[in-house]
């Protein structure tokens, strides 16, 4: 192993330790490190966007958008695939492995000092405003992590906008359980005079923008999606929400370009398709994206046989999800395949436990099972992010981002 991959290896080992790899919601640490950096979060140009599902595909549209305008665009998003440095890109570029576990000791190094308990998620995030900064980036897509209010990407105390995708009921104990008061979270990104662009026309949302004087335009979802590369029907919603997003904040960009740069947008494992498998893998981790997904599947693939590959965390509403996808199969003269893996994570859910609340058979997927890729079966990968890259590996797929 050579020296960079070697301090890469090193890094990732400090960011997912048992002092670090957890979620603690608030901004009093973030602040003090990034004090300490120089406040570098302050000398950029952000769009800030929040959301149960859809934020990650608005931020791809947002950032293939801007660099097709000939804009330094800094995307930062969560979770990762294969690497950490997916998360933090720069004109589509992943931060470099030597420049990633740099940045990293360097904040770690830094909090300790002042001991300051970051966790991964304020790790990275200090990293990625200190990183974009230092390589003097014209505009940053911020995805937040974890609702809004007091996630770390919150720091920030103005931006170019705020964008607010739709909002379901997930990590319902951090956020709380009704529509409400999630969006009352995701409403904590609307900055005071900053425009802030919603779908969905929610009274929280109105309080919290009058709140701050800030401008909240609700877009129209009907728009023309013929030029932008990602699939699924859900998509329509997400393209509203960037495009309306760009014509508030750069209504000089013309169609034309805006149009290059939805043609160009790459957003891995998003309703994705793999020809050489017949294969459709679709990070579909709670109820919504859930059913999105089977929304989608009827719609472009109605006549079908299916085969499906389901995993997830146990903090999910797997009971929905499941029922969600199979419930329709229920005494009906067709039943799909329905394979569950139990991946590699600490919060992994079982599959004898997705198996007990499946309404069809189902059998769990191992390391001896073997799926035949070139029969007559449409194949569907769906759940945790956090399973994507081990299945691939496992499968033997020649499938990268």
């Amino acid at each position: 192993m050579n020296i960079i991959s070697s301090s890469y290896e090193n890094a990732v080992g400090l960011l997912t330790s048992v002092g670090k790899f957890h979620i603690s919601l608030g901004l009093e640490r973030i602040s003090k490190v990034l004090d300490l950096l120089g406040n570098p979060q302050n000398k950029l140009n952000c769009i800030h966007v929040a959301g149960t599902n859809g934020k990650g595909s608005v931020c791809a549209i947002l950032s293939s958008i801007l660099l097709a305008a000939g804009k330094k665009t800094g995307l930062y998003t969560s979770p990762h695939i294969f690497k950490y440095t997916e998360r933090i890109q720069i004109n589509g570029v992943p931060i470099s492995d030597e420049e990633f576990s740099r940045y990293v000791f360097e904040v770690s190094e830094l909090a300790d000092k002042n001991n300051i308990d970051l966790t991964e998620f304020e790790i990275l995030t200090a990293v990625m405003f200190k990183y974009f900064n230092d390589n003097n980036v014209d505009v940053v897509v911020l995805e937040t992590g974890l609702g809004g209010r007091f996630d770390a990407t919150n720091v920030i105390k103005q931006n170019l906008c705020s964008v607010i995708t739709h909002v379901d009921l997930d990590h319902i104990e951090r956020l709380g359980n009704t529509i409400e008061k999630i969006a009352f979270e995701k409403a904590g990104i609307i900055k005071k005079g900053c425009p802030c662009i919603i779908a969905e026309d929610l009274d929280i949302y109105k309080k919290v923008a009058d709140a701050n004087s800030s401008k909240l335009i609700v877009i129209s979802k009907n728009v023309d999606r013929s030029h932008l590369s990602l699939k699924g029907t859900y998509q329509r919603e997400n393209l509203s929400l960037a495009l309306g997003a760009i014509e508030t904040v750069f209504p000089e960009i013309p169609k034309s370009i805006i149009d290059i740069g939805l043609e160009n947008v790459k957003h891995p494992f998003r309703f994705q398709y793999f020809k050489d498998y017949n294969l459709i893998i679709d990070g579909a981790h709670n109820p919504n994206g859930i059913t999105s997904l089977k929304q989608s599947l009827d719609k472009y693939y109605p006549d079908s046989k299916k085969r499906f590959i389901f995993g997830c965390l146990k903090n999910k509403d797997y009971n929905k999800m499941v029922n969600i996808l199979f419930s329709e199969y229920v005494n009906s003269n067709y039943t799909p395949e329905v394979y569950f893996y139990h991946f590699k994570h600490n919060s992994s859910c079982t599959a004898e436990v997705l198996q007990e609340v499946c309404p069809i058979p189902s059998v769990e997927l191992t390391d001896s099972t073997e799926i035949n890729f070139n029969d007559r079966y449409l194949n569907i990968i769906c759940g945790s992010f956090y399973m994507i890259a081990e299945l691939i590996k496992q499968l033997n797929l020649n499938i990268s981002i």
